[in-house]
């Protein structure tokens, strides 16, 4: 859970896992699920090459089609319970305690918190929630929160600091291991 790397491709997945992420996330928004899955393939040789977790993002039949080690879903995403019954780790996403506490209720093995700061790498993001809001997500469920949004290797040691037990990136996987240094440091 320390650091989950969002990527598109497989040569990113590589970066990524060679940089020390714990978990790939193959995020090809609102693509059909033959295209993911046809795309996804070689991101899941990859992690499982280097045997990171792969998850697939806001695609339930990918992730299986993939044999992907769990999904992450949206706020309005469907395919929560059929998660479930796949026994697929699942992940949801929260900007706020309400939200957070519906995942879990819904079955969330874990919470997407944010975005925290800004992002450039969504543009439909919801308003930061800072570091507080982090908190305060950390805080209200008993399921692990990995912190998202604007998160590099200089402020992610903030996010563990804050209750989250890891972070997720997009645009700083090139950096992944001094994100994933900054982590473990803070995890001490």
């Amino acid at each position: 859970m320390k650091l989950h790397c969002i990527v598109e491709d497989a040569a990113t997945a590589t970066r990524a896992a060679n940089g020390g992420a714990t978990v790939i996330q193959l995020r090809l928004k609102n693509l059909p699920t033959g295209e993911v899955v046809e795309r996804g393939r070689a991101v899941a040789d990859v992690a499982r090459g280097a045997g990171v977790m792969f998850v697939v993002n806001d695609d339930v039949d990918a992730a299986l089609a993939l044999g992907a080690d769990g999904v992450h879903l949206g706020r309005d995403d469907e395919g929560k319970e059929c998660a479930r019954t796949a026994n697929l780790m699942l992940g949801v996403s929260a900007v706020n305690v309400e939200e957070a506490l519906v995942g879990v209720g819904k079955g969330a093995d874990y919470i997407g918190a944010g975005p925290v700061w800004a992002t450039p790498s969504k543009t439909d993001a919801d308003e930061p929630i800072g570091l507080d809001g982090l908190a305060a997500i950390c805080d209200a469920v008993s399921v692990p929160v990995v912190a998202i949004g604007g998160i590099d290797a200089s402020n992610a040691a903030d996010c563990i600091a804050a209750g989250a037990r890891g972070v997720a990136v997009i645009r700083a996987v090139s950096e992944a291991q001094a994100v994933r240094a900054a982590v473990d440091a803070a995890a001490r």
